[in-house]
């Protein structure tokens, strides 16, 4: 993986990723595929909505079907008939969602799994391997993901832990690397896979700047492809998110990509761009879509409202998706208020098309220097 960063306008970076499977304009937002799929989406709409990348779920892959399973298949890309990079999260952030069902040692989580109860173990070792086997392009070190509220003596032993996770996760792919380059005979697929993955290393300490700063210096230090800030959006105030967002950005490397995890709220990405930061992800396009919320270039509309009963115009004029270009509002309320499948797919590609077109707007504007202008008309849009 490369990356290069093209311009600056202010904090806000316009940036490129080079991967062996395609290129990522940056700054770029990530379609969640947890199930090794973006729900109600076929990987050829992706594509035509241009998603360059897409992000899947190593804890719900490794409980099901389960990465043994997929690497014999050939690997994730080759299970979904996705060709464009893949980038897959730790499972940090699951096994923390997942606080009553499980414990926490120096050597990694014991969970129950949330499917059928069954005792599961993974550490920095087995995030690696999962990961490896699926063939991720990039990979993310295991981390304790801290939660919110949590004490200032409780955040540092959650840093150490995810130092010492992430240090681990770095010697893990080393050694692979090393046993596959002295092997004599031909590579197979997943070791083919190791031999080309990127590993982001991820930023913890809560609320605590100081922490945070000594996280990211700690991972620094390992030395990582690229760097991700996570345990945000986790119950924190959307103002104590944004100071450790404007806090941790200018601090981070900046020759190479800076990942902000598990934000997708528009108003917390312009913010997040604004600091600094060049890749995001979240659920909130598709499960909003699902739910019959669907974002425009005047703001949030509720499918569902009376007012559209018999509304011919499209949902919004200035968009060129699939959705727009052929339905009406009135067409897409019937959809969803009849439970049709159909309404979840036209919502979504909707929706992401939305997401993905407002961050090619978005890099157009800091290649012409008129972030702040963009944000300042969107934040107007969006109250």
């Amino acid at each position: 993986m490369k990356f290069e960063l093209l311009s600056k306008d202010g904090n806000a970076r316009l940036g490129i990723i080079s991967t062996r499977r395609g290129n990522i304009n940056t700054p770029a937002f990530m379609p969640v595929g947890t199930q090794a799929t973006v729900k109600a989406m076929s990987p050829e709409e992706l594509k035509e909505i241009g998603a360059e990348i897409i992000l899947s779920n190593t804890y719900h892959l490794y409980l099901r079907p389960g990465h043994e399973t997929i690497a014999s298949l050939g690997g994730l890309h080759k299970f979904m008939n996705w060709d464009k990079p893949i980038l897959t999260d730790s499972g940090g952030f699951q096994v923390f969602s997942l606080s009553a069902l499980r414990s926490i040692s120096e050597k990694g989580v014991h969970f129950r799994s949330h499917l059928d109860g069954s005792m599961h173990f993974i550490g920095p070792d087995e995030a690696m391997e999962i990961q490896s086997d699926l063939g991720a392009d990039i990979c993310m070190a295991f981390d304790e993901c801290t939660p919110y509220p949590a004490s200032y003596e409780y955040a540092v032993k959650s840093l150490e832990l995810t130092t010492k996770w992430a240090k681990r996760c770095k010697e893990w792919i080393q050694d692979a690397r090393y046993r596959i380059q002295d092997k004599k005979s031909g590579i197979v697929h997943h070791e083919s896979c190791i031999m080309n993955q990127s590993l982001f290393g991820i930023i913890q300490g809560g609320i605590y700047k100081d922490l945070r700063k000594r996280s990211l210096e700690e991972l620094v230090e390992i030395d990582f492809d690229g760097y991700a800030s996570g345990g945000l959006s986790v119950g924190e105030p959307k103002e104590e998110m944004h100071e450790i967002i404007n806090f941790i950005a200018p601090l981070m490397p900046e020759d190479k990509p800076r990942y902000l995890m598990g934000i997708g709220d528009l108003n917390d990405m312009l913010a997040a761009v604004e600091a600094g930061f060049d890749m995001f992800d979240c659920v909130m396009p598709t499960r909003n879509a699902r739910n019959g919320t669907l974002f425009t270039s005047t703001g949030r509309i509720s499918i569902k409202r009376t007012e559209y009963k018999a509304d011919s115009e499209p949902l919004d004029k200035e968009c060129g998706c699939y959705t727009c270009r052929n339905f009406s509002k009135a067409y897409l309320r019937h959809l969803f208020l009849a439970k049709e499948i159909l309404s979840m797919r036209l919502n979504t590609i909707h929706n992401l098309y939305f997401y993905v077109d407002f961050f090619r707007k978005m890099r157009e504007a800091i290649n012409k220097g008129q972030f702040k202008e963009f944000k300042d008309r969107w934040k107007m849009l969006l109250r």
